[in-house]
């Protein structure tokens, strides 16, 4: 009798986590089909929070580590602003791309140098921070200095010491959000370091690590991820001005557990092994295009692609790597999957299955970020999102929206069209 009971128990709990998904999906895809006004996007906010999940990648690295523990987060209502361009079932009909699966290194530079906190500078008469009284934000972007371009850190230190020495201000321009703003700041002498600062902590790149969604053969475009970079300490999508994806090496895995999202250490090298350039971070994940095609371990011939209606709950694939580089396949339910006419970030609820994942991650962990999904042949997402408070489920976006963000639909037509 108890074991009946604790099995009714466990599927009545299944049953109720599965509406409680189908339903936040069908109002994600209700708030997509509107335009991006202010009530929505405080109402996506609200989703954000009350659903408790976090984006999986990048996770940390051991050489080049600039993501702290916590992941990064994904900025949910940016998703319904960026785009409202339908994909049609015929332009998705023939198009063929290699599913992904490999362990991605990733570097991006940003455009300017971003503003990511304030700190104190011990003067003469008083401690202050320079940028702080120049009304800079966190989250700003320096973009030039005395109207020259700022494109790395290093570029700064000389106009401050000059300025400083001088006593003269610095004439900042500065992006914040779209706006351009102009200010000017004074450095300051600090006594303790003997050196002008101006109270800034400032970054110039970001590195982690993620994981292959796709790529394609015609026109060596990829994409991976599957949501937006932000990053780790202002929370605001990181502006690229350019980046690169190296190959990486997985060399162990943090499992997940409740209330505390698992995680992929792995190792690789910013300067070697490049395999592609990044022009591209969207809310669906980055993009650029390939050095060279790369082979795959388990498909040599490309795949065909499902739109959001063609995908089906039940049993499906992902694919990932655990371990070194080798590119392993996993079993997954999908638990709900909402068609979607306008693009949107979480387009499916999955649940992993596999007993040997389970075993190896406890689920899905940062890094498994953009891991292909597969299901009857057709590549119809990738894995994005890990609920926190339950480490074996989470979300994935819609194959149809990272095509597109990539520009493969466009081109492979082109190319047929041609």
């Amino acid at each position: 009798m108890w074991v009946g009971r604790r099995r009714v128990a466990r599927l009545k709990n299944h049953q109720t986590k599965f509406w409680l998904s189908s339903i936040l999906l069908i109002v994600l895809t209700v708030f997509s089909f509107f335009g991006p006004s202010q009530k929505n996007a405080e109402e996506l906010n609200a989703i954000e929070a009350f659903s408790q999940q976090e984006a999986i990648g990048l996770s940390k690295t051991e050489k080049n580590s600039l993501m702290s523990s916590s992941p990064i987060r994904t900025e949910l209502l940016k998703a319904a602003a960026v785009s409202t361009k339908r994909v049609s079932n015929s332009a998705l009909e023939d198009i063929k791309v290699y599913p992904g699966g490999q362990s991605i290194g990733v570097k991006l530079q940003t455009r300017g140098v971003l503003v990511v906190g304030h700190h104190l500078v011990k003067g003469n008469s008083e401690t202050k921070s320079p940028g702080e009284d120049a009304k800079i934000n966190v989250g700003d972007v320096i973009l030039k200095i005395n109207g020259e371009p700022i494109k790395e850190m290093s570029d700064i230190k000389s106009y401050v010491e000059n300025a400083g020495k001088s006593e003269k201000s610095l004439e900042i321009t500065l992006k914040r959000g779209k706006e351009m703003i102009d200010t000017s700041l004074q450095p300051v002498l600090d006594k303790q370091d003997n050196a002008y600062k101006i109270g800034l902590y400032i970054r110039d790149s970001a590195a982690g690590i993620g994981t292959m969604s796709f790529y394609d053969p015609v026109s060596k475009k990829y994409g991976a991820l599957g949501h937006i970079i932000s990053d780790m300490d202002t929370k605001k999508p990181i502006e690229i001005d350019n980046g690169t994806i190296v190959n990486s090496s997985v060399t162990s895995i943090e499992k997940g557990n409740n209330g505390i999202p698992g995680e992929k250490q792995a190792r690789f090298s910013a300067e070697h092994d490049r395999i592609g350039t990044i022009t591209k971070n969207s809310p669906y994940g980055i993009f650029g295009v390939l050095d060279e095609m790369i082979k795959h371990e388990k498909y040599n011939k490309p795949l065909p692609v499902a739109s959001s209606n063609e995908v089906k709950e039940g049993p499906a694939k992902i694919l990932t790597v655990v371990k070194d580089e080798k590119i392993e396949e996993f079993d997954i339910e999908i638990v709900s999957s909402v068609p979607q006419k306008f693009p949107a970030t979480k387009g499916m609820v999955i649940q992993i299955t596999d007993p040997k994942l389970l075993k190896s991650t406890g689920g899905i962990v940062q890094g498994m970020s953009g891991s292909p999904i597969i299901q009857n042949d057709k590549i119809i997402g990738a894995v994005t999102h890990v609920f926190v408070n339950d480490p074996t489920s989470g979300y994935g976006v819609h194959i149809e929206w990272m095509l597109q963000d990539a520009g493969i639909i466009e081109t492979q037509s082109k190319e047929k069209a041609a």
